[in-house]
Parts: structure tokens; sequence; C-alpha cells
């Protein structure tokens, strides 16, 4: 048995015990898959993740970078309280249409917001508006830009808020010093501005399963 089937199949084991999918969330997936939409979707046990975070930080005000399908838009807005409020921002109008359609189904779409539109664009157009701090921030966007998600995450949150910026090991690239993909480069820049940053405190996880081997990184915000 090959590695990777060892990874796929604890996944499954895990998965199924403890983050079973339900009909909304296999449908968001299968209406992402039928639209074209690339497979790039957290898993069920990421996302379950999520939802836990999001439960434990007592997140009122969630703020997603990258909504692709909405998986893992209602993942986080099922954590929400009752008077909770989550936007999700959106590069591509076709993506954005599947989301809304499959939040929607999930009976999301009076809690969640999705903007269309290059995520900076939005993000400044956002804190022009001078929204109430964001307890929990996802960043799954282009990773080119990950510092740059970062910095305006703080920008919108407040001491005590969480950021998340997911697919941070890039398969092990973001240990090559050469290597000088984009991705790799904005997510290198991404986690030293964590590390280094005054009001960051982080850390970062490899993870494997059904994604392959990738990780994450979570950082606090502070005073």
């Amino acid at each position: 048995m090959s590695e990777s089937q060892v990874w796929d199949d604890v996944d499954d084991y895990f998965i199924g015990q403890l983050a079973p999918d339900d009909e909304v969330l296999e449908a968001a997936l299968r209406d992402s898959e039928a639209a074209g939409l690339p497979e790039i979707a957290v898993s069920a046990a990421e996302g379950k993740l999520l939802h836990l975070l999001a439960q434990i930080q007592g997140a009122a005000r969630i703020l997603e970078i990258g909504t692709l399908g909405g998986y893992s838009t209602i993942w986080l807005a099922r954590a929400l309280p009752a008077d909770g409020r989550l936007v999700s921002l959106e590069f591509s109008p076709k993506h954005a249409e599947v989301a809304t359609r499959n939040l929607a189904r999930a009976g999301l779409d009076k809690v969640v917001e999705v903007r269309v539109g290059p995520a900076l664009e939005s993000l400044a157009q956002l804190a022009d508006e001078g929204p109430a701090p964001f307890d929990l921030v996802f960043i799954d966007a282009d990773k080119a830009n990950n510092p740059h998600y970062v910095e305006w995450a703080l920008k919108l949150t407040r001491p005590g808020s969480l950021i998340i910026v997911d697919n941070v090991v890039r398969g092990g690239r973001v240990a090559d010093p050469d290597n000088t993909s984009p991705d790799v480069q904005g997510t290198r820049t991404a986690i030293e501005l964590i590390g280094s940053h005054a009001r960051l405190s982080g850390t970062a996880i490899q993870t494997v399963g059904r994604k392959g081997y990738d990780g994450f990184a979570l950082a606090r915000v502070l005073a």
C-alpha cells in the first residue's frame, strides 16, 4: 500500500467518525464539480476544523478570502450565532454564482454575503465602510497575495482575533529557498510576516490526507 493511500484511508476513517458529510455539503461539492470549478475545496476534516475553530473563537463576524463553491463557507457560517455574519470575497463571478446557490440551499444566504471582484479591491472597499472588527479571517485565495491578505486581515480584526492561512506547505516547496514561484514566494513572505510582526503570534502545521501534503498557518492578533 502506498503512503498516499494510507493517508487517504486514515482521512476516510476520521471523516467517517468525526465529520461525515451531510447532503447539503455533498451537494455543494457535486454542484461545484458539475460547474467545472477546480477541485481544491478543503476536505471534510479541514472543514470541521474550521467550524470548531470558529466556535472556539466565539466568532460572530467572519471574513473569508476565497469563496470557490462555498464549501468552506458553509462550514464556517454554520458555526456563527443567530445574529452572526460572514463576508466572503471571490474573484470569479462564475465561482460566486455557484457558491451563492450552494449557500441558499444551505439556508445561509441571509447570513453570508459574497462579494465579487479582486480581493485586494474588495478589502479596500470593505475597510472604507468601517465595519466592526472580524473575529476570524480565513485566507484561501491566490497565494501570491498572501502577505497582502494578512496585512489587510490585521487592519480588519481586533486583539484576540484569529487569522488562518491555508495551503502554506505547497508540497514542501515553501522550504526551498531557490523556488521563485509566485505562490511559494507569497506564502513564504506571509509566514515571515506572521513570525516577525509585533501584533501577531502564530504557528504553522503540516498535514497529509485527501489533499496530499500541505498545511496551514494560524495567527492570533495581539494588542
